[in-house]
């Protein structure tokens, strides 16, 4: 009896393995590949405590494939990838051990598209996945490791990791970015040590240096602000003293860490929140302007505080000239101190555990300009050009500059000459400004209007200033802006040419400018014809200066001088939605796809969930439209224009108002009917905003004249009898996306309902596009199915002001019923 049934569980067990013998890579879970092995996409195989796997992917926005290492908890996140710059087409391919050892990749065609072409490698070797996330190819016998991704790494700094300055051979680990998010081939941007003289940590863009670290002093970086932050404080820099010098984490990393070079070019620090499964930012290089190399050129100091940031270091030019012409340094001279200062690059090192013996070092060399002391490195010397010199608050260290004594005593000399005059100017301008005051309060009595001219370089703050604020007076702190002269954007948009025109609006144009440090920007200049005035302008400002999400424009800055009124923004080189999406003749009209559409969407409404629920102010837009979203060069959508924002308080959810502000064809039905507004008025614009992405169409410019319907009528029509996929734009029909895009016009649909009860929340839209909701309700058939022509209750604009934009009417007073 029992040796029947062992017999037959051996049996069972046999014809288990044959069953599964052809799909080893799928059957089994394992982290090694042996020479008698493979895996074949889509198999993968896993670290021993699951934490990596090796495997291929397609990355976002591709259909191509590719072999990396990635998170068993977070596929998404590629940490290393092995035929970057050469991607398979199709999912028919192997990696397995050749036969003279080496890891390879074969596609489909039985072509060897990647190896780690190891010269010395023995015959008997095997692959192994380690828990680090390092691939090591490895001599099976002797377990002497022949290769190791960790020494061929992409983008990704991973603990434990190695990365090498060998001086002697001249050899160094480098990690290359991604071309862009969708693209893993070689980037503009490279990351190592350079290990001559000082060791520092360097980003390199296209080979010249873009951020550097400042120079290592055995316990830290001195030219990061941040290095007493813990997790920074984990990087540590060893010097074998055999000509290699590497940088690597310490032991006490307990948790999941990574620092990543992006293809913007940062240097991103983040860990692993297992709680909320997301990957937190905790630092991050180059944080500000004057983080990049360079910034302010030869002899110029960055301070980030500062407007402008650049300012000149004083002292270079003696009042003895002949004197510092004919090379004699010593006689006289002295040293100004910068203190809390991130020192220049091209170090000069001396060992002294004296700061004096650097300064009279420094005194008695003719050509040394400069000198800073630390007690870990002694003394460090400048003898050529000083450069990516930036201050910091608090942390950094003193940077002594040496020039003549006469410029160091007349400096003294002029302090009392300028702050005499000064104070007693400014007690004359505070005397004949008490008289003006009152001499205008009296004629004017309590009725007056502030109105405030900015120079060139300051920064502003409003602290608890009272602004009236469309209907209502309230108060809001303004967060520090740069403010610009109008001379400055005139030149950096070519005197605002009509070649650097980005678009119009019913408030005026934004166009396309670039600073004289080369940076991009965009440049809102606001129109007085249509009524847009002070109090838009520093409403935007207001809400704007106090946001911050991936999926909201970022504000710049701002210029108010006499009549005019500009806004500067970050620069967003796809522009905006309406022109990639409306116009036939663009050439992204054929790049928008269901998949970047669809990824459209869900970043304008992760921009709307920051504004209604996670921002520090709840903020209802109310003028949401396709040329309000604008795209970056990723497509990544950035919700803009808050010039008709409005803030809530805490416990508030609607409000009315007698003046309506918006787009026809966008605002909602109690809102443009009785003024009354709240967050479901963004979630119907999100609606009708949602449809035209997927039809590809302008709403207001949509009427089919056989069922005499609106574009939301139209869409309910075809949803409603099955035919959704008949709606959607021709380019992106696709059998196998059916039930995707037939789901967002129904989720689009109920955000269009006639009552705000009866919409989502723009929190529950989000869980439906991400299908966490599966089961979705019916929707109503909307309020304005029917076209609104002169038969349908005539003109909008015998009863309203209405300011026009390049293609449609934007609604700027309505008296509310």
């Amino acid at each position: 009896m029992i040796n029947a049934k062992i017999i037959q569980l051996f049996v069972l067990q046999f014809i288990f393995f044959v069953a599964c013998a052809p799909l080893l890579g799928s059957c089994l879970q394992t982290n090694i590949i042996s020479s008698s092995s493979f895996i074949k996409d889509p198999d993968t195989i896993v670290s021993r405590r699951n934490i990596f796997k090796l495997g291929f992917f397609t990355p976002e926005n591709t259909i191509n494939r590719y072999l990396g290492i990635f998170y068993s908890f977070s596929n998404e996140t590629v940490v290393w990838v092995a035929n970057r710059d050469t991607p398979l087409q199709d999912s028919s391919n192997t990696v397995t051990i050749s036969e003279d050892g080496n890891l390879v990749l074969i596609d489909g065609k039985n072509q060897t598209v990647w190896s780690t072409n190891a010269t010395t490698s023995p015959m008997n070797t095997i692959v192994q996945l380690q828990d680090s996330g390092n691939l090591v190819l490895q001599d099976n016998a002797t377990g002497t490791i022949i290769w190791e991704s960790f020494s061929d790494p992409t983008d990704v700094f991973l603990p434990t990791m190695k990365v090498f300055d060998n001086i002697t051979t001249g050899k160094k680990t480098l990690f290359s970015s991604w071309k862009n998010g969708s693209d893993p081939a070689v980037g503009s941007f490279t990351m190592g040590i350079e290990a001559l003289n000082i060791p520092q940590n360097f980003i390199w863009k296209n080979g010249r240096p873009y951020w550097r670290s400042g120079p290592w002093n055995g316990k830290m970086y001195l030219g990061i602000q941040d290095m007493l932050h813990p997790y920074i404080q984990l990087i540590t820099l060893v010097n074998n003293s055999a000509g290699v010098i590497y940088f690597t984490t310490t032991d006490q990393v307990t948790f999941i860490m990574q620092l990543t070079l992006n293809s913007s070019g940062s240097y991103v620090q983040t860990v692993w929140d297992d709680q909320r499964k997301i990957w937190d930012t905790v630092w991050l290089a180059p944080e500000t302007e004057c983080d990049v190399y360079g910034t302010c050129g030869l002899f110029g100091s960055c301070n980030s505080q500062d407007s402008p940031i650049c300012s000149c270091l004083r002292g270079f030019e003696p009042v003895n000239k002949e004197e510092w012409g004919s090379g004699n340094w010593t006689s006289g001279d002295g040293f100004l101190r910068l203190p809390f200062m991130k020192v220049p690059d091209f170090a000069e090192q001396f060992p002294s555990r004296q700061e004096d013996e650097c300064r009279n070092r420094c005194l008695r060399n003719c050509s040394c300009i400069a000198y800073a002391y630390d007690s870990n490195i002694g003394c460090m010397f400048w003898s050529g050009s000083l450069i990516d010199i930036q201050r910091f608050a608090f942390v950094g260290y003193d940077l002594y500059i040496r020039v003549s004594a006469s410029e160091l005593d007349s400096h003294k000399d002029k302090k009392l000459f300028i702050i005499i005059p000064v104070v007693a100017a400014f007690f004359c301008t505070c005397i004949f400004a008490f008289i003006a005051w009152c001499w205008i309060a009296k004629r004017k009595g309590k009725k007056t209007k502030d109105k405030k001219i900015f120079e060139a370089g300051q920064t502003f703050s409003l602290d608890s200033t009272t602004i009236v604020l469309k209907d209502e007076p309230q108060k809001f702190n303004i967060e520090k802006l740069s403010i610009f002269t109008f001379e400055t954007l005139a030149n950096a948009t070519d005197q605002f040419c009509a070649n650097n025109l980005l678009g119009k609006g019913g408030f005026g144009s934004v166009y396309m400018g670039k600073l004289r440090n080369m940076k991009e920007i965009a440049v809102k200049r606001l129109s007085t014809i249509y009524g847009q005035g002070m109090e838009e302008f520093m409403n935007e400002m207001i809400v704007i200066s106090k946001l911050q999400h991936q999926n909201l424009v970022k504000l710049l800055g701002c210029c108010e001088e006499k009549e005019e009124k500009m806004l500067i923004y970050e620069y967003m080189p796809n522009k905006s939605l309406d022109i990639c999406l409306f116009d036939p003749t663009h050439p992204s009209r054929n790049i928008l796809d269901w998949t970047k559409r669809f990824s459209i969407i869900e970043g304008i409404g992760r921009g709307l969930l920051y504004l209604h629920r996670d921002s520090r102010l709840k903020i209802i837009h109310r003028d949401l439209k396709p040329s309000n979203v604008l795209l970056d060069e990723d497509w990544n959508p950035k919700i803009s224009d808050f010039g008709m924002a409005r803030i809530f308080g805490g416990n508030q959810d609607h409000a009315n108002t007698t003046r309506v502000m918006g787009t026809y064809g966008y605002m909602a039905p109690e809102y443009a009917m009785e003024g009354r507004f709240s967050e479901k008025s963004d979630v119907y614009s999100f609606g009708v905003l949602m449809l035209e992405i997927v039809k590809g169409k302008k709403n207001a410019h949509y009427y089919n004249q056989e069922w005499s319907l609106s574009f939301l009528g139209c869409a309910w029509k075809l949803w409603s009898e099955g035919n959704g996929l008949n709606f959607a734009d021709e380019t992106i029909v696709d059998l196998n996306l059916e039930e995707e895009i037939v789901r967002c016009i129904q989720i689009a649909l109920l955000c269009v309902q006639e009552f705000p009860k009866n919409r989502p929340t723009i929190q529950t839209v989000l869980s439906m596009l991400s299908c966490e909701i599966v089961d979705l309700p019916a929707p109503e058939q909307p309020i304005f199915a029917e076209k609104w022509n002169d038969s349908h209750g005539g003109s909008t604009q015998s009863s309203n002001q209405v300011g026009l934009s390049n293609n449609e009417f934007t609604i700027t007073v309505l008296e509310g019923r």
